[in-house]
């Protein structure tokens, strides 16, 4: 475990590829069900945080494409009443 507990804190630090392709891994994994359920049940836990760092990376880019169409309809339409 790390410092504060939490055994996914270096998720956080993942790019989404990295994020992504762990995810792919553990959703491998868990399909060919060769683990133990304990190992199981880590691995699907692991997997639920991956899923959310890559739904943050997602939000995160949605946002900024929303902030670059907007800059650009603004600049537009600043462009269209000279």
């Amino acid at each position: 475990m790390t410092a504060n507990n939490n055994p996914h804190a270096d998720i956080a630090e993942l790019s989404y590829e990295e994020a992504r392709a762990q995810l792919v891994e553990i959703v491998t994994k868990l399909e060919q069900g060769t683990d133990s359920l304990e190992e199981s049940i880590t691995a699907w836990e692991r997997g639920e945080a991956l899923a959310r760092r890559c739904q943050q990376w997602l939000d995160g880019a949605r946002v900024r494409l929303q902030a670059a169409q907007t800059g650009r309809s603004a600049s537009v339409a600043e462009d269209d009443e000279e």
